[in-house]
């Protein structure tokens, strides 16, 4: 029996990919790092490519590796490379790698010889986001010293990319900056003789809003898992994950009792308190103390005191609650129940974050809809 469990459907990761795919002539990436954001990431590989993207991408080797490992054959791009990364086994799985220096390019030209194959390597300037990638006073050598490498056999540059800053701000000025940088980048690229297959720069939020810098293939992470990256607008796309607890214990205690560490709330009557087997060790936020919203018994409760590392507690008042009801942490809303935005908007943080962070070792993932094969 269980006691919490996080719910996935993956026909909404299909409707959300379809939904998607609609809005582009571009080949859509799913990007399923950190473990699908907290969804599972093979099973959510395998319905996004069932719903028609052609392509997955990963931070690291290792991600990348785990869905080698699961049979998936479709390419996958992996671009979080820390010197010493074990490329040579990326490039012997046909994994793509991204570089942005001269020096993580120079590591996967040796490890294409070790290999005895080329590297499909991504090529990745820094147009403003002033994270990974060349700037563009570095960018001409790159481009020349990527050129030789494929002039000489040792990889194949498929494709150049970037990333925006602020895509969400929808307006914002530096979207139209680093457009225009990246224009500059792709034309330096070409002089040099470099003519990649796959342009990319749109995320989530500029292949929702942006059509001008869809290119040949679009990166979609958030959306996928049918959260929105441009807050108030949902876009049509559906949440794909449900967390719920079953009620441990349920109590009645008089007014003026203080609930759990630190006594930081205190009960304003006689009422039933509600013990619910999910904390901050499960990946509820311990800022959501006395401000997280939760559904038991229909009713909308908030977090009773702290946030604990293995349980919560609800103020239930004179609500008829029993040990084995249903909480609701989060899902799509259907049922009245909060939202990952709402429990964003409560802890001062993003959608992406609560998904990501939940789940660990102890709470289960039970998957709804057929797992596609691939």
């Amino acid at each position: 029996m269980w006691q919490a469990e996080i719910r996935v459907d993956l026909g909404a990761i299909r409707q959300n990919v379809a939904r998607l795919r609609s809005g582009t002539t571009a080949e859509v990436m799913a990007v399923v790092k950190a473990d699908g954001y907290g969804h599972g990431m093979v099973p959510v590989a395998r319905a996004a490519l069932d719903a028609g993207a052609t392509w997955l991408g990963v931070c690291t080797v290792d991600e990348a590796l785990g869905l080698r490992a699961a049979g998936i054959e479709t390419p996958v791009l992996a671009w979080l490379l820390a010197p010493g990364a074990p490329l040579e086994q990326a490039i012997r799985s046909g994994v793509d790698v991204s570089a942005g220096s001269l020096e993580l390019l120079g590591e996967m030209v040796a490890a294409a010889r070790a290999a005895d194959r080329p590297a499909r390597v991504h090529l990745k300037i820094d147009t403003g986001l002033n994270r990974g990638g060349a700037k563009p006073t570095e960018w001409a050598a790159l481009v020349a010293a990527a050129a030789k490498a494929q002039a000489d056999g040792q990889l194949d540059v498929v494709g150049v990319w970037s990333h925006l800053a602020c895509a969400d701000a929808i307006g914002h000025p530096s979207i139209d900056a680093q457009l225009a940088e990246y224009h500059d980048g792709l034309a330096v690229a070409e002089r040099a003789g470099l003519h990649p297959k796959y342009r990319h720069l749109s995320n989530s939020a500029a292949l929702l809003t942006r059509p001008d810098c869809h290119f040949d293939l679009v990166r979609a992470g958030i959306a996928v898992y049918g959260l929105s990256p441009i807050p108030g607008e949902t876009f049509g796309l559906r949440p794909a994950m449900t967390v719920r607890g079953r009620v441990m214990v349920a109590k009645r205690v008089p007014a003026g009792e203080g609930v759990s560490y630190g006594h930081t709330y205190t009960t304003s009557q006689e009422t039933t308190l509600a013990v619910v087997p999910l904390g901050y060790g499960d990946g509820v936020p311990r800022h959501a103390s006395n401000s997280g919203p939760v559904l038991l018994g229909g009713h909308r409760r908030t977090v009773a005191g702290r946030v604990c590392m293995d349980q919560i507690v609800l103020d239930c008042g004179d609500d008829e609650v029993r040990a084995g009801d249903v909480a609701i942490l989060f899902g799509p809303g259907d049922q009245g129940e909060p939202t990952a935005y709402d429990w964003a908007d409560a802890v001062g943080t993003i959608s992406y974050e609560i998904v990501t962070r939940i789940g660990g070792v102890r709470v289960p993932r039970v998957y709804d809809g057929e797992v596609a094969s691939v």
